[in-house]
């Protein structure tokens, strides 16, 4: 079997991005939703501390946002760069590589577009 094309290993990191960056977002959504579970219920003596350190978590979480996104961007722009030079002679790639790279592509400007 021989190796993955360059394209194929840059669709993949792209890939991997997005889909680490969709975790993220998940995982933000679910804090939020315990923090405001705890603000509305807090009957216990750990509640206060148990608050604050969902907060810390929720700023932690958020904090990768923009590492991710400047990932993100970087990964897509190395394989729109990929997929610029295996359109000349000599092509390595194989059609079914590009049209997942081309997926990759899109699928990465929607993920850009739903975080700004």
């Amino acid at each position: 079997m021989p190796p993955p094309s360059q394209i194929a290993i840059a669709t993949s990191v792209l890939n991997r991005l997005v889909k680490e960056e969709r975790s993220y977002h998940k995982e933000a959504e679910h804090q939020q939703a315990s923090i405001a579970k705890l603000e509305q219920g807090g009957g216990d003596e750990n509640a206060d501390f148990t608050l604050r350190q969902e907060r810390n978590a929720l700023e932690q979480t958020k904090a990768m946002f923009t590492e991710l996104k400047t990932k993100i961007r970087d990964a897509l722009t190395r394989l729109e760069q990929q997929l610029e030079q295996d359109k000349g002679p000599g092509d390595q790639s194989s059609p079914e590589d590009i049209t997942k790279a081309k997926e990759a592509v899109a699928g990465a400007l929607t993920a850009i577009r739903e975080a700004s």
